[in-house]
């Protein structure tokens, strides 16, 4: 961990957009309100956009009602006189508008850059998170037991709430938990967190980022000047690596999370308690207990291991352990995530549908035995040799669905080749229906039946969430 002066953090005031042309790309969450907010400051904003949907003429027509030039179906032409580009965190580095603007020596911004400079001066401090999986999860944690300590908080940035209203918004702050994409960090070469955590690395978004080392050094943009604490995943030590990497604030110390007893400077778990021996007096001998593995919900481990990382980015900013406690209790995740649905004839059905790649189903996979698992999807170049090889053993069977599926029959033939697989062939809507009632000709009593899929959703529905409502309808289904 390297430290220094960090003068890129310093906000940038309004004045700085006056009469300055910049180009918005894309429109949608994040391209609105950077225009707005742009437009506002007296800048010159052309909106650029490649798709010329209702959606997006509706959203252009709100800006032209402003003054905003907005092009649709164009969005890989540089506007003439661009000084400015800010993106919207999708678009890809390689596209022709970034490659024209770099020609030009234009800088390209995301919209967490923007909301960044557009701080206030008493700007609200970020807890920053990323990571492969739990991101959300994490970020919500964070938020609950940062209200449990009476600040005034919220969860921000790719879990929905745009960074720029909550910057730019009436509402006052004591702090932010914002969690962060690879795509947007990698847009946002000058934020600055007080505190910021990388929860773990997998291979995932790699057609974007064109590498697993490109994705990482993405993801370790969130250590880049950190004030307190760089959390890592001692679990996973390119996650330590990255903060080795990290130039930093003097004093900004490393801190780790682990499901094992911790060491110094470290939170971990002991005897079914989550202990601090990080932010404690005399952390050679003294650990602080924070909470009861039961105050987690669902107490599995990888979700323990995402309140380890909320607790010790809180503690980074002094909140006190009872507090840690209180708002890991009141915590009650998203649906989709690891969701027990029903108890049927002595079997669980567990929706886990928001495990959309390999890294997601294995940790969702180890906190049941033994399953019947419910696979398949789009793969989106994802291998599952490793995932099938470190979960055989948990298997009862396997019901595959999806595009994909054969990709996950074939590791399954060479790494569980004694486990029954059901292939079922089909699209249509009363899919999972069969693969709900297949898995429970497959269950005995004990088991779980986990829908975990390891794979996106968008061959078979609009979305994870539809995919697991689908599963549950089943199971209920079943059930009657």
């Amino acid at each position: 961990m390297g430290s220094g002066q960090v003068t890129s953090s310093v906000p940038s005031g309004p004045s700085e957009f006056q009469g300055k042309h910049v180009t918005v790309a894309g429109l949608g969450v994040s391209g609105l309100p950077a225009a707005k907010a742009l437009h506002a400051r007296g800048a010159i904003v052309t909106a650029v956009n490649d798709g010329d949907d209702a959606r997006a003429r509706e959203q252009a027509a709100e800006l032209e009602a402003l003054g905003i030039t907005v092009r649709l179906g164009d969005g890989a032409t540089l506007p003439e006189g661009t000084e400015l580009i800010v993106t919207a965190p999708g678009w890809q580095p390689g596209k022709p508008l970034f490659r024209a603007a770099e020609e030009a020596g234009v800088p390209v911004w995301g919209d967490v850059e923007l909301a960044w400079r557009l701080r206030g001066p008493d700007a609200a401090p970020w807890l920053a998170v990323t990571g492969t999986n739990g991101k959300t999860t994490t970020v919500q944690m964070l938020a609950s037991i940062l209200k449990a300590a009476g600040l005034r908080t919220a969860a921000v940035g790719n879990i929905g709430v745009s960074l720029l209203d909550a910057v730019l918004g009436d509402e006052q702050y004591d702090v932010l938990a914002v969690e962060l994409s690879s795509y947007q960090l990698h847009w946002a070469p000058s934020l600055r967190a007080y505190s910021g955590a990388v929860l773990n690395l997998a291979p995932d978004h790699l057609d974007w980022h064109g590498s697993m080392d490109a994705y990482a050094a993405d993801k370790g943009r969130i250590y880049e000047g950190n004030q307190v604490a760089c959390v890592y995943n001692v679990a996973d030590p390119r996650t330590e690596d990255l903060v080795r990497e990290a130039d930093v604030e003097e004093g900004c110390r490393a801190v780790g999370f682990t499901l094992q007893a911790p060491a110094v400077s470290q939170l971990g778990v002991v005897d079914g308690i989550l202990v601090d021996r990080a932010f404690v007096e005399n952390r050679q001998k003294n650990a602080q207990e924070l909470a009861e593995v039961s105050d987690v919900d669902p107490p599995a481990p990888h979700n323990i291991a995402n309140a380890l990382a909320a607790a010790a980015l809180a503690r980074s900013f002094g909140v006190p352990a009872q507090a840690v406690r209180d708002g890991l209790r009141a915590f009650k995740p998203d649906a989709h995530r690891i969701a027990h649905v029903a108890d049927v004839d002595g079997v669980a059905y567990v929706d886990d549908s928001k495990a959309t790649n390999t890294h997601a189903a294995e940790a969702s996979l180890a906190a049941y035995e033994p399953i019947v698992w419910i696979a398949g999807g789009l793969a989106k170049g994802a291998e599952f040799d490793e995932l099938v090889a470190n979960s055989a053993k948990r298997l009862r069977g396997v019901v595959l669905i999806g595009a994909d599926r054969a990709l996950i029959r074939e590791a399954l033939t060479r790494h569980a080749p004694e486990v029954p697989v059901v292939d079922l062939d089909r699209t249509d809507t009363g899919a999972m229906l069969q693969a709900v009632t297949e898995a429970k000709r497959l269950a005995q009593a004990g088991d779980t039946v986990l829908l975990a899929p390891a794979c996106a959703s968008m061959d078979m529905f609009t979305n994870y969430n539809q995919r697991g409502d689908a599963f549950a309808a089943a199971v209920r289904e079943l059930g009657a």
